[in-house]
Order: C-alpha cells, then sequence, then structure tokens
C-alpha cells in the first residue's frame, strides 16, 4: 500500500457508515409532522360584533316566545283574531277523559305536542302554554317585560349589524372573505361543496383559510337576508313605525302576515345557529371559539394522502 492511499475496506466501511446516516437523517425528516400554522382570522370589531350579535338574537328570541304566549296564533293578511282561521296555532284543549293536551296547527295538519307545545308543566302542573317556562324570558307571563326586553336589544341589534356592515365595507372583509369568487358561481363547484359538506369533510391547511362556498351563502343570507327582514317585520308590527313608514304594511301585506314572517325568519335564524354549532364541533371547537375571542386561528397541516 502506497503512503497516503486508504485501505478499501476502511473506506467501504466510511460509505456504509455515511450511507447509514444519511438514511437515518433521511427517516427522521420524514418522520417529522409538519407543523401548524397560526394566522390572524378575525379582527377585533368582527369579534365584538359577533358577540354582542349572540347575546341579541338569544334575548330576542327568547322574550319574542314570551311575547308570543300572549296571543299563539299566526295569520296572513291585515288582521287576525280567535274567530278567524290561523295558519299556525299552538293551543291547550281537553280529550275525551277531560286531561289538558297541546295541540300545535300548521295549516291543515294537527299535532299532538303536550308536555312542549300548547301545554307543558309549570309549577309541577300541566297548564296552557304555547312555549314552555324554559324557553321564554321572563319564565313567568309578564308581557311588559318580555316587550321591554325585546324592543331594547331590538335597537342593540340594529346598531350592532349596522356598525358590522360599515366596518365590513370599508375593511374589505366583504369583498376579501364574504363575495363569491367566480368559480364559486358555478353550479359544479356549489355541488361539491355540498358533497363536502354531507360526507362531513373537515377543512385543513390552505382550505382551512378561507370560507368555503356555502359558509358565504349562509353568512351572506343572515347579513343581507334575514336580520334585515327580521327588523322591517318588527318594525310592520309596531303602530308607530307604521304611522311613519305606512308602505311597510303594503310590502309585507299587512300587519299579521309580517308577524307570520317574522316568526318564521326566527327560527330560520335558529335553524342557522343549530347548524353553525354542529360544524364548530365538526372542525374543533375549541380553535373556533378561541379564534372568536383572540382572532388567532390555527391552521391544522393537511393529511398526507
Amino acid at each position: 500500500m502506497r503512503p497516503g492511499q486508504s485501505h478499501p475496506r476502511a473506506e467501504s466501511s466510511m460509505s456504509i457508515a455515511e450511507g447509514a446516516a444519511a438514511t437515518t437523517d433521511d427517516q427522521e425528516g420524514a418522520a417529522a409532522p409538519p407543523k401548524s400554522e397560526r394566522i390572524y382570522r378575525h379582527a377585533a370589531t368582527t369579534r365584538a360584533t359577533h358577540w354582542i350579535n349572540l347575546v341579541c338574537v338569544t334575548v330576542l328570541l327568547l322574550s319574542g316566545l314570551q311575547i308570543f304566549n300572549a296571543h299563539p296564533r299566526l295569520y296572513w293578511g291585515q288582521y287576525g283574531a280567535n274567530s278567524d282561521q290561523a295558519l299556525i296555532a299552538m293551543e291547550a284543549t281537553q280529550d275525551r277523559q277531560g286531561r289538558l293536551v297541546g295541540i300545535t296547527t300548521i295549516g291543515p295538519a294537527r299535532l299532538a305536542t303536550t308536555g312542549l307545545l300548547g301545554a307543558s308543566v309549570q309549577d309541577g302542573h300541566l297548564v296552557p302554554r304555547a312555549f314552555p317556562v324554559w324557553l321564554t324570558l321572563p319564565s313567568t307571563r309578564d308581557l311588559a317585560t318580555g316587550r321591554n326586553l325585546h324592543f331594547f336589544f331590538a335597537w342593540i341589534l340594529a346598531i350592532n349589524g349596522l356598525a358590522y356592515l360599515v366596518f365590513a365595507y370599508f375593511s374589505g372583509h366583504l369583498r376579501r372573505d364574504l363575495y363569491l369568487r367566480p368559480e364559486e358561481k358555478h353550479l359544479r363547484h356549489l355541488l361539491a361543496d355540498v358533497w363536502a359538506h354531507v360526507k362531513l369533510h373537515v377543512p385543513r391547511g390552505e382550505e382551512s383559510k378561507r370560507y368555503n362556498t356555502l359558509q358565504k351563502i349562509a353568512y351572506l343570507s343572515v347579513i343581507f337576508g334575514l336580520l334585515p327582514l327580521m327588523v322591517l317585520t318588527g318594525m310592520t308590527m309596531s303602530p308607530g313605525m307604521d304611522a311613519a313608514f305606512p308602505f311597510l304594511l303594503d310590502v309585507f301585506g299587512g300587519r299579521q302576515s309580517a308577524r307570520t314572517i317574522h316568526f318564521i325568519v326566527a327560527w330560520s335564524l335558529v335553524l342557522f345557529a343549530a347548524v353553525h354549532l354542529f360544524e364548530i364541533f365538526l372542525v374543533g371547537a375549541f380553535n373556533e371559539i378561541r379564534a372568536m375571542i383572540t382572532g388567532w386561528y390555527e391552521v391544522k397541516p393537511e393529511k398526507k394522502a
């Protein structure tokens, strides 16, 4: 062996060792789990108006059911009284044995709803009551307090909603996060998004950084459809507002029609809230609620196939 020349076995051993080390490094790099990313998702104004809306809508729903209990019948047209045919009614009657039963009427359908609608338990006794005590605010019969709460929080909701719209427009939130992109307006894209929801798909990575198509449609429907309709039909039921804006009676076909629409829209918002809560728990309640409190959202890495 010449000076400076390494032994072939030594070179071979070094190559094997270096190769093994490289393989180990590659395996460690491949095994390292992808890291999550934190993004600032919700501005302070969006978060504040969101929580104010939650309080307002909750109080408005419960106090509204208190007001509904005073006359649990809904009509269509300008007028409606006990002798008129109701579209929807929640009332109590007696069966052949003289027992109190709750009956909910929706058009021609009559449903037995004893214990929940029409007749429910209060202070240990079954009493005639459209909605039960645990669904009204106040829980006892108190129309005056219910109306005061309803009107007070209705004004807060309207002012808060207007503040949100002004912020969303001038900050670019509407254009950036809620408006549908051109490709999202195609039927094929919409159907694909519907199918993803049916499969309970949980978005990750870049997909979770933006609202999906159905989310945008739902939010826009609430912001520009249900909530304004709720406010306008509420105004139509007020004699004072009718005097100031008489055209509202013509728009909604009368005060009783406005009351019926108001009731339907209220429960449409309840349905939206139920689906909204389901989606929150599906994708991760802690992460979603934390983002709506602090603004910071954790983007989970995409799963490798």
